[in-house]
């Protein structure tokens, strides 16, 4: 705690472990600061949840008929599909029904310069869907596919200004890959997934001699801005290309390998700023795959001022449904790869859950829930916006220690538990604390915020040790302002730092 690192930046440390199972102190300093947390606000919005709506919840994604059927199999009216609030929406459920996840998650590809993408379809659960309409008899809709986004009101995050809605596909965003050609001067190889009429990429890219640093911009509605909006128009494009402009090549050396991950893929991607209408899109290309045909046209905006109530949804007019994985599937990709959409939306389902449609609402349910049945204390915690942590969440170290041990000692303690990264071995901080002794009974939530000057305004660490004694152990690690982030590395010291002090701890209780 007393690098130069730390004394040159007037660091705030904040630590305390506790004993999981009786709450007894047995290491504490400055313990009751408020403090920046980071994505260490994960912790609660995922504990609420579990506690609000279980671990078991699944979520139902159903698909309707507003009309009638004939006997040829023609839809006379629209087919509509009710958004349920679905993280993954089938994009990554494995054939045992859990979710995958790579350490290098796709979300935060502009931030690590690579991703490393799970091998799931994205479209898997619009593909089931258009199979069951098949199914039902119906060949032809003579009307139009509309998106239900009603669940609750769709709203933007200060962490990256991040569009959070009911409808999902691929998490909302689009994946982009490029792989150098097969020699210098040659095409590289650019492909995008999911693959719908709503969108394509442009751009050219070329190979360049091995050693050359790559020169790629992807580009949304803007040069070198990620949200694309246009995904309701025809002819909507992403674009890549070099860092002059939208009209110079982007340029990939062989023999790639990303500088953070070292794979030998270059990933990247853009946000949906629509999604409601890039789904309805997707779901009318997956109808168009599965025989059914649509009259109104695949690419435009979602009709939703023509929804009727969702009171006139009944088993009778049900022609379709996906179901989800469990919550606590859920729970363990947004813990372990710190997902900040996933965090979000585990606020709005426990707010949904006790009537909350706004984000200000289901904020004041989850404060309800955490001081009432959890029994933390509300003035030690202040969470403004957001459910996923940056950058305006703040709480204390004792606070956040109680929970883990609150947690540990309730009904979802293992589900919990288990959501959380092993230090040195999963998720986010696999690359952390490969050397500390004792790793692998160190469970960890990371959190970092990185300013717009380049400071480390917090990296931080909380979650359970399994002691060498055999006492397990809550705890809750912060660093508030720790310099600049001078490198890609930088953070990376830090919570490697943290991670001998969690190795100490493991070893001395």
């Amino acid at each position: 705690m007393y690098k130069p690192r730390y004394v040159s930046a007037q660091s705030q440390w904040s630590m305390i472990v506790m004993d999981a199972g009786t709450g007894q102190i047995l290491y504490s300093l400055n313990p009751d600061t408020m403090i920046f947390t980071a994505s260490v606000r994960k912790l609660y919005s995922v504990a609420t949840a579990l506690g609000v709506i279980g671990a078991d919840h699944r979520f139902k994604t159903p698909v309707y008929r507003n009309g009638t059927v004939d006997t040829t199999g023609k839809l006379t009216g629209d087919l509509i599909i009710q958004a349920s609030g679905d993280l993954t929406f089938g994009g990554r459920q494995k054939p045992d029904g859990t979710v995958d996840f790579t350490d290098y998650d796709h979300n935060d590809a502009r931030g690590f310069q690579g991703a490393i993408l799970t091998p799931e379809d994205p479209l898997t659960a619009m593909n089931a869907l258009a199979a069951q309409v098949r199914a039902s008899g119906i060949t032809s809709v003579n009307g139009d596919v509309i998106v239900d986004d009603r669940l609750f009101d769709s709203f933007r995050v200060p962490n990256g200004n991040v569009l959070i809605s009911p409808m999902l596909v691929n998490e909302n965003v689009i994946d982009m890959t490029l792989s150098p050609g097969a020699g210098v001067g040659q095409a590289a190889v650019l492909d995008w997934r999911p693959r719908t009429s709503a969108m394509m990429f442009q751009g050219t890219a070329v190979t360049t001699a091995a050693g050359i640093d790559p020169d790629i911009v992807v580009s949304g509605d803007a040069f070198d801005k990620a949200p694309l909006s246009c995904v309701s128009t025809p002819g909507c494009r992403a674009t890549v290309s070099g860092g002059a402009g939208l009209d110079t090549p982007a340029t990939i050396p062989l023999a790639y390998r990303s500088a953070l991950i070292g794979n030998d893929i270059y990933v990247s991607n853009v946000r949906i700023d629509d999604p409601p209408s890039f789904a309805r899109t997707a779901l009318v290309d997956a109808l168009a795959r599965a025989g059914v045909t649509v009259s109104a046209p695949a690419v435009q905006p979602n009709a939703s001022a023509a929804l009727p109530s969702s009171q006139s949804y009944t088993s009778a007019n049900q022609v379709a449904s996906f179901t989800s994985p469990p919550y606590s599937e859920f729970a363990k990709l947004i813990l372990k790869v710190s997902l900040n959409t996933g965090a979000n939306l585990s606020l709005m389902y426990q707010g949904v859950a006790q009537g909350a449609r706004t984000v200000g609402d289901a904020l004041g349910t989850e404060r309800k829930y955490l001081t009432g049945t959890l029994g933390l204390d509300g003035s030690s915690f202040d969470f403004p916006t957001n459910g996923s942590g940056t950058p305006d969440c703040r709480a204390t170290a004792r606070t956040t220690a109680t929970l883990l041990a609150t947690m540990h000692r309730g009904a979802n303690a293992t589900v919990y538990r288990n959501a959380l990264s092993i230090l040195g071995t999963d998720g986010s901080l696999a690359a952390v604390g490969k050397t500390v002794v004792g790793k692998e009974n160190i469970l960890v939530k990371s959190g970092a915020t990185i300013d717009a000057s380049g400071q480390m305004v917090a990296i931080n660490m909380a979650g359970y040790i399994s002691a060498k004694s055999g006492r397990q152990l809550a705890y809750a690690l912060f660093v508030n302002h720790a310099g600049p982030a001078s490198t890609p590395a930088a953070a990376l010291d830090v919570f490697n730092d943290e991670a001998d002090i969690l190795g100490i701890v493991y070893s001395q209780y």
